[in-house]
């Protein structure tokens, strides 16, 4: 995937699922500031994606259970004035599942969609706004932040 970077890209170390969650809360508001609704979040398993987005629902107010959407491929969380949505596309086969559950509803509007494993939906999947990459460093994780706005 091309880079359309801006110059706020940056690279952050993070040594606990706590930071983790901070990390993720401290991001909520900035999503919102730009108005962002497409957030990919790549890594492998176990890397700390769905840590992310819990600590972003956190930070957009959300107070109930946050569940990871690996068998449901999808699960809605309704925030002040719009919804979060939240996809791992990791057991999908072809991209136009999405369009079977509706996919097309969700990117629409002032919705926020976070995507983990987005190249399962590669030809369906709308730009990412924010691209969210998470790597693995044996005891920590490395955590890429690139911006397409």
């Amino acid at each position: 995937m091309e880079s359309n970077c801006v110059p706020e890209d940056k690279s952050l170390e993070i040594a606990s699922e706590e930071q983790m969650m901070e990390l993720g809360k401290s991001l909520a508001r900035e999503l919102v500031d730009r108005g962002v609704t497409t957030v990919y979040l790549e890594g492998d398993l176990g890397a700390g994606k769905t840590t992310l987005c819990r600590g972003i629902l956190r930070g957009l107010g959300y107070q109930g259970r946050v569940r990871s959407p690996t068998y449901t491929l999808m699960e809605s969380y309704e925030i002040p004035d719009s919804y979060v949505y939240h996809f791992d596309l990791y057991r999908m086969i072809h991209a136009e599942e999405l369009e079977f559950i509706g996919g097309r509803d969700y990117f629409v509007g002032g919705n926020l969609c976070l995507v983990e494993w987005p190249e399962r939906g590669k030809g369906w999947l709308p730009p990412p706004e924010v691209e969210i990459c998470i790597k693995v460093l044996s005891t920590k994780r490395q955590v890429e932040l690139k911006w397409h706005q």
